[in-house]
């Protein structure tokens, strides 16, 4: 399996200040890391700071 994150960080406040805004986007997916069963088809939406949707990850199996 393949854990992708995929996270646009050239607007808003991940490119004002994209260390700090993903740190806390790492923090907030950690957190909530129990919530999934971490199988192939998990996944959800990432926000930023400001509750706007910039990006996503996903569990797949690799390919090839």
């Amino acid at each position: 399996m393949r854990f992708l994150l995929e996270v646009t960080m050239d607007d808003g406040a991940l490119a004002e200040d994209p260390a700090d805004e993903l740190g806390r986007i790492l923090r907030y997916w950690g957190g909530n890391l129990r919530h999934y069963a971490l199988r192939p088809g998990d996944g959800s939406a990432v926000y930023d700071s400001a509750y706007r949707e910039v990006g996503s990850w996903r569990i797949e199996e690799p390919s090839g």
